[in-house]
């Protein structure tokens, strides 16, 4: 399953999770695969595609940020592909 997850990001949080993620990477848990990602130009949010079948694994890993002033927000999407097939019949 597909999640967009928006990372609402604090002040203070940018550079110490860019730091984060060149030092140790992304840390996903085993299950958890990272598609892509988007930064607003002011840093506030980070919108990143990530695909599981479990979603305790976004879970999992959103608490290893508990140090740091992020939200996260994880919203289900499907791909505007598969979502016209489903309405195709309907039309």
């Amino acid at each position: 399953m597909l999640f967009m997850v928006i990372e609402h990001f604090g002040r203070e949080a940018v550079l110490p999770l860019y730091r984060r993620l060149r030092e140790a990477g992304r840390a996903l848990p085993d299950g958890l695969t990272y598609v892509d990602s988007w930064v607003e130009p002011g840093f506030a949010r980070c919108f990143q595609l990530m695909e599981c079948d479990d979603v305790s694994l976004l879970q999992q890993w959103a608490l290893q940020f508990g140090a740091h002033d992020v939200r996260f927000e994880f919203v289900p999407v499907l791909p505007s592909a598969q979502a016209r097939e489903n309405v195709e019949p309907f039309l």
